[in-house]
């Protein structure tokens, strides 16, 4: 199918993005972080998991950011969490959204949740239910939708199934998540096409990594199968905890710069999320692999 006409970003950097890197980035650092994100247009912006910070240090000041962040008009301030605890954690705050996680395998779900798969699901329809008890949006992700760290495949059929009892807790969308990047755009659009049809009218986002150098072509896969909503973090930082070799996230500048030429509309000010992402290679005081902000703009007076 054509793509469609516009695509809605979400950035994951401040928490995907920093969750598994080895620099500590202050609060007030995480807070400009995320408005200069703001400031470049993107609308839904997950700052943070709340989890247990023992496990993923790098995010043990969640409700101190949720907390400071300035809410502004049409922005959706986003919190991930993996159980009741980090919903009822979540909601304490005054976060827009609760984003839900359930995981495709028994492997996976256990070393990254201390759950079995189907656990995982439960719980992540129970977190949409105590959204929305609390009058907040929520989603739910389904992790290794594309193959487990552990087992290897995952057969599609696991995965619809998986999304269309997700799809019975009421949440705004299901998002199919490429956990450790092993997806190539085939398989993105057989398995992108068949969620979709699944669990119409619910809309279906995408999340990949860039581990095997496939991220930005299974999103524009993604997008051509039905996908309204893609996931993407600032520079391409990320990464798993859980996942052994979970490389970055694809980067939010490539991809904005792959639809808009594309004729995708996303909102996005390319400049300024260039500008943010080399103030903030400085703050983490390394490169980030992001290729459009080395690069540059294209063209150049654009």
């Amino acid at each position: 199918m054509p793509p469609a006409a516009s695509i809605e970003i979400v950035e994951v950097g401040p928490r995907d993005g920093l969750q598994n890197e080895a620099a500590v980035v202050s609060t007030s650092d995480k807070i400009a972080l995320i408005g200069r994100i703001a400031a470049a247009g993107i609308k839904r912006i997950e700052v943070a998991s709340f989890v247990n910070p023992s496990r993923v240090p790098r995010m043990a000041d969640a409700e101190e950011v949720a907390n400071a962040l300035p809410m502004q008009d049409g922005v959706i301030y986003i919190g991930l969490v993996l159980n009741e605890r980090g919903a009822d954690r979540a909601l304490a705050t005054p976060l827009h959204e609760i984003g839900a996680v359930c995981v495709t395998t028994d492997s996976f779900a256990t070393r990254n949740q201390g759950q079995t798969s189907d656990e995982s699901l439960a719980v992540a329809k129970r977190v949409v239910a105590m959204a929305s008890a609390a009058g907040r949006r929520a989603q739910i992700t389904i992790a290794g939708a594309f193959g487990c760290p552990y087992d290897g495949e995952v057969s599609a059929d696991r995965v619809v199934a998986m999304a269309q009892s997700a799809a019975e807790a009421g949440p705004i969308e299901i998002a199919l998540a490429d956990t450790i990047g092993v997806a190539v755009p085939r398989q993105v659009e057989l398995l992108v096409s068949r969620v979709a049809q699944a669990i119409a009218p619910l809309p279906v986002r995408a999340h990949f990594h860039n581990t095997r150098n496939t991220g930005i072509a299974n999103v524009w896969a993604a997008v051509l199968a039905g996908a309204r909503t893609v996931d993407a973090s600032l520079g391409g930082l990320g990464g798993c905890p859980f996942a052994p070799g979970a490389a970055g996230n694809v980067p939010t500048e490539d991809v904005i710069y792959m639809l808009e030429r594309s004729g995708v509309a996303t909102g996005v000010d390319l400049g300024r999320l260039i500008e943010a992402a080399e103030w903030f290679a400085q703050i983490i005081g390394k490169p980030l692999p992001g290729m459009v902000t080395r690069a540059g703009r294209f063209p150049r007076a654009a």
